[in-house]
C-alpha cells in the first residue's frame, strides 16, 4: 500500500485493521494517514504503532488523537514524542495522560507543555511528577500552578523545586504548601524566598521553620516578616536568628515581640539592639528581660530604656544592673525608681551613682537606702547631697 492508499481508507476499514497490519506499516505510509484516521484507531491498535512511527507523526495527525488514545500511549511511545508533538497537545488531550505517562516525560518534553496545559493538569497527574520534574519546570509553568496543585506536591517534588522556582511562587502558592512541605525546604531553597513570600508565610508555616532554616533567613527575607510572625517565632527559632537580623528588626517588628521572647535573647542579641528598638519596649516586653540581659545592656541602650520601664525593673532586675549602669542612668530615671528599687541596690551599685544622681534622690529614696549602703558612700557623693537630703536621713543613717 501507497501513503495515497493508508490515507483513502475509509474509518471502516481502519477499524478492522489488525494489531499485526497496524505493526507493519511503515513510516511512509503512517504518514499518509489522515487525522480522521488517526482517531478511529483503538487503544489496541495504537498500542501496536511502532514507536518509529509514533515520532514521525505529524503535529497535525497529532491533533487527531482522542483523549483516550493518548491515555493508551505505552511509556515507550510517549518516551519519543518530540517536543513539537507534545507543545499541540490540546487540554482534553493532555487530561487523557495517565500518572505514570506524565512520570515517564523527560525535562525536555515537560518544558514544551504549554502553561495552559500545566494549569489544567489534576492533582492525580501532579502526583506522577518526579522531583526532576517539578525542579525543571519554568518559571511561567510555576506561575500558573493552581493552589489546588501545589497543595499535593509530595516532599519529594518539593525537594526538586529549584531557588529560582521557590522565588517565583505567588503568595497565594506559597500559603498552599503543607506544613510538612515547608519543613523539609532545604537552606538553599528558604534563600530564594522573597521578602513578599517570607512576609505571607502562616504562623503554622513559620511555626515548623527548623534553626538551620531560620539561621539563613537574609535581614531582606526578615525585613518582610510581620508582627505576627515575629511574636510567633519559639524561643529556640529566636535563638537561631543572627545578631545582623535582629539589629534590623524594625521598631514595629520589635513591637511583635512577646515577654518570652525578649527574655530568651541572647547576650549578643540584647547587645545589637538599637537605642530605638530599646525605646519602643513595652513595660511587658522589658519585663520579660532577664538580669543577665539588664546587665548586658549598655550605658547607651540603657539611656533609651523609658522611665516608665525603668519604673517597673523589677527588684531582680535591678539587682542585674552594673555600678557602670546605675551611674549612667538619667535624673528623669533615677527620679522614677521606686523605694523597693533602691532598698535592693547593692554597695557596689550605689557606689556607681554619681553625685548628680545622689543630689536628685528624692527624701522618700533616700530613707529607702540602706545604712549599709550610706556608709559606703564617698565623701564626693555626700558632697552630692542637698540640705533637704541631709535633713531627711533617718537617726540610723546618720548614725
Amino acid at each position: 500500500m501507497t501513503a495515497t492508499e493508508t490515507g483513502a481508507l475509509s474509518t471502516s476499514q481502519v477499524g478492522v485493521l489488525t494489531t499485526s497490519q497496524v505493526e507493519v506499516l511503515t513510516t511512509t505510509q503512517v504518514g499518509g494517514l489522515t487525522t480522521t484516521e488517526v482517531g478511529f484507531l483503538t487503544t489496541t491498535q495504537l498500542g501496536a504503532v511502532t514507536t518509529t512511527n509514533v515520532a514521525v507523526l505529524t503535529t497535525t495527525q497529532i491533533g487527531g488523537l482522542t483523549a483516550t488514545e493518548t491515555g493508551a500511549l505505552t511509556t515507550s511511545q510517549v518516551g519519543v514524542l518530540a517536543t513539537s508533538q507534545v507543545s499541540v497537545l490540546d487540554t482534553t488531550q493532555i487530561g487523557g495522560l495517565t500518572i505514570t505517562e506524565v512520570g515517564f516525560l523527560t525535562t525536555t518534553q515537560l518544558g514544551a507543555v504549554t502553561t495552559t496545559n500545566v494549569a489544567v493538569l489534576t492533582t492525580t497527574q501532579i502526583g506522577g511528577l518526579t522531583a526532576t520534574e517539578t525542579g525543571a519546570l519554568s518559571t511561567s509553568q510555576v506561575g500558573v500552578l493552581t493552589t489546588s496543585q501545589v497543595e499535593v506536591l509530595t516532599t519529594t517534588q518539593v525537594g526538586g523545586l529549584t531557588t529560582t522556582e521557590v522565588g517565583f511562587l505567588t503568595t497565594s502558592q506559597l500559603g498552599a504548601v503543607t506544613t510538612t512541605n515547608v519543613a523539609v525546604l532545604t537552606t538553599t531553597q528558604i534563600g530564594g524566598l522573597t521578602a513578599t513570600e517570607t512576609g505571607a508565610l502562616t504562623t503554622s508555616q513559620l511555626g515548623v521553620f527548623s534553626t538551620s532554616q531560620v539561621n539563613v533567613l537574609t535581614t531582606t527575607h526578615v525585613s518582610g516578616l510581620t508582627t505576627t510572625e515575629v511574636g510567633f517565632l519559639t524561643t529556640t527559632q529566636l535563638g537561631a536568628v543572627t545578631t545582623t537580623n535582629v539589629a534590623a528588626l524594625t521598631t514595629t517588628q520589635v513591637g511583635g515581640l512577646t515577654a518570652t521572647e525578649t527574655g530568651a535573647l541572647s547576650t549578643s542579641q540584647v547587645g545589637v539592639l538599637t537605642t530605638s528598638q530599646v525605646e519602643v519596649l513595652t513595660t511587658t516586653q522589658v519585663g520579660g528581660l532577664t538580669t543577665t540581659e539588664v546587665g548586658f545592656l549598655t550605658t547607651t541602650q540603657l539611656s533609651a530604656v523609658t522611665t516608665t520601664n525603668v519604673a517597673v525593673l523589677t527588684t531582680t532586675q535591678i539587682d542585674g544592673l552594673t555600678a557602670t549602669e546605675t551611674g549612667a542612668l538619667s535624673t528623669s530615671q533615677v527620679g522614677m525608681l521606686s523605694t523597693s528599687q533602691v532598698s535592693v541596690l547593692t554597695t557596689t551599685q550605689v557606689g556607681g551613682l554619681t553625685t548628680t544622681e545622689v543630689g536628685f534622690l528624692t527624701t522618700s529614696q533616700l530613707g529607702a537606702v540602706t545604712t549599709t549602703n550610706v556608709a559606703v558612700l564617698t565623701t564626693t557623693q555626700i558632697g552630692g547631697l542637698t540640705a533637704t537630703e541631709t535633713g531627711a536621713l533617718t537617726t540610723s543613717q546618720v548614725g
